[in-house]
């Protein structure tokens, strides 16, 4: 049902920042109630990032159906509020004020559609925040400010618990620096439910990572994560698949504590090729790189061999290629991406970005 909002008194309102983030360990395949197969650990990025203003009106009628506009870049979206009510409608009863009020949503990004960048991530916890903030406003009769409930353990393991409703790897993006997401022995306080931080995990060097985002296509993708996912179930390599994953994010684990950036390149390649292995091989099958990306991967290798600099790439479940790179050598890497790799991106767009602090409060 449509508001007429602009005539509306505002009951409550939160406009919160949450970035992207980019899997080294990847998460691929899952169980009801979007519970992972397996433990996933990323990298939080930084200039990436969605913005989310939700604001609670009065509703034009007493109707239990949700009465919900959503707007991205200032214009409507209809197809993206469809998905949004399928969203709503699982935690209807975990908000209760949802029952009582309008929603009046305004949504955009910092980086361009079909860019290679996870914008489920950005959006779904963004969008979570908002939510757990204005019911933390309803429940304490006045506002909170980002610091004291950023400080909240409790409110951030529950922003991440609705993250991870709406898109699994929306968990992940709270948190500064990096996060891991599903329960494993290798983590302490690790959980299927919601992300955690992983900050004391890594060396100080990892705190700096550059990701350097190579496009190879801005098309849509091929099959959606959700298609993907939902290939894993029966495919003949999932159980190995899985145990890969828990060995690889153990092996990882002591190299980002040292500082260990070849141990850390290797995983991620090796967890980027399978990746994309384990969907050249299900059924249906799906070739997910181009041309262009097996070009980028061979000269990014190539690179690294004759100039011993650190730089390696990783790719998620798409064409493009993320490049991953100290930031101690980001000139003679950007020099390299400028001069070898640029020809090889669509209109030579690239994005570069870097570690960052999780979600934000936009006052």
């Amino acid at each position: 049902m449509e508001l007429n909002y602009k005539r509306m008194k505002t009951i409550a309102a939160a406009t919160w920042k949450s970035p992207s983030n980019i899997a080294i360990i990847k998460y691929w395949g899952k169980k009801k109630n979007q519970i992972p197969e397996n433990p996933s650990l990323s990298f939080t990025l930084s200039k990436c990032f969605t913005e989310t203003s939700v604001s609670l009106v009065p509703k034009e009628t007493k109707s239990d159906e949700l009465q919900l506009q959503f707007y991205f870049d200032k214009k409507e979206n209809i197809a993206f509020r469809l998905r949004l009510l399928n969203f709503f409608a699982s935690i209807q009863k975990d908000f209760k004020f949802l029952n009582d009020y309008g929603l009046v949503i305004h949504s955009a990004n910092s980086f361009p559609h079909s860019s290679g960048i996870a914008s489920s991530a950005s959006s779904y916890s963004a969008l979570a925040a908002a939510l757990c903030d204005i019911e933390t406003q309803l429940s304490n009769k006045k506002a909170s400010s980002e610091k004291q409930l950023l400080a909240d353990a409790k409110w951030i393991k529950r922003t991440s618990y609705f993250s991870r409703i709406g898109s699994g790897s929306a968990c992940r993006s709270l948190f500064p620096y990096a996060s891991v997401w599903g329960e494993t022995d290798a983590v302490k306080n690790s959980s299927d439910e919601y992300g955690i931080g992983a900050e004391n995990l890594l060396h100080k060097d990892f705190k700096t990572l550059c990701d350097s985002i190579l496009i190879a296509s801005s098309r849509e993708k091929v099959v959606s994560s959700r298609v993907g996912h939902s290939l894993m179930k029966g495919h003949p390599f999932a159980k190995t698949r899985y145990k890969q994953a828990e060995s690889n994010l153990e092996n990882l684990l002591p190299a980002l504590k040292a500082g260990d950036w070849e141990t850390f390149g290797n995983i991620a390649e090796n967890e980027a090729m399978t990746l994309h292995a384990l969907m050249m091989c299900s059924n249906p099958s799906f070739i997910l790189m181009n041309a262009h990306t097996l070009s980028m991967i061979e000269s990014i290798r190539s690179f690294r061999n004759s100039s011993k600099i650190p730089v390696y790439f990783t790719l998620d479940a798409g064409p493009n290629v993320h490049l991953l790179y100290p930031k101690s050598y980001a000139k003679k890497v950007l020099e390299f991406a400028d001069y070898e790799l640029s020809g090889l991106c669509e209109d030579g767009k690239m994005i570069h970005d870097f570690t960052g602090n999780g979600i934000e409060k936009v006052k």
